[in-house]
């Protein structure tokens, strides 16, 4: 099957300086665990964030960027994926991920990945999301949403969810 990808979501510019330290630590630890991180490749809050966290422990980072070049990608990407879906990329970025992690803060954009991720039947783990998301995103979703309070549960979460597939 290949290697698994996680899909790291969050916001861009604008994200809280809370939700891009976690991306960091959320990165590295995916990278540690030799999975591949993917994200939506911009060089902005916590998709960048997540793509550094994995570079600096080695790992392999893959950007879905929404325009017609790599402007304004990430320079942690290792692999630049161009598009120029624009917002569609979001589709992209949750039917190619083996679970997605939304990172903090939901603003459209991850909400949307959310939402697409769930309509995919894929995991969804919420990191450090507000009472309300949760509780939304819970009663779209149901089993399929996990929620984690640091980086270090939301990976447990993926290897659980990981494992459990592996042993079907």
């Amino acid at each position: 099957m290949g290697k698994t990808i996680i899909g790291v979501m969050g916001q861009g510019g604008g994200a809280r300086e809370e939700d891009v330290r976690a991306a960091f630590e959320l990165g590295t630890l995916i990278a540690q665990e030799g999975w591949v991180l993917l994200t939506g490749g911009r060089a902005a809050g916590v998709m960048d964030a997540a793509s550094r966290g994995a570079k600096s422990a080695g790992g392999l980072t893959v950007g879905i960027l929404p325009g017609e070049t790599a402007a304004g990608a990430s320079e942690a990407l290792d692999i630049p994926i161009v598009t120029a879906l624009g917002e569609a990329r979001n589709n992209v970025n949750v039917l190619t991920s083996r679970v997605v992690v939304a990172c903090g803060a939901a603003g459209a954009g991850t909400a949307s990945e959310i939402a697409l991720a769930l309509k995919a039947r894929k995991p969804v783990i919420l990191l450090g999301a507000t009472d309300e998301a949760r509780a939304f995103f819970a009663s779209l979703g149901g089993e399929r949403v996990s929620f984690a309070g640091t980086p270090r549960e939301a990976v447990e979460i993926v290897k659980r969810l990981v494992d459990g597939e592996a042993s079907r």
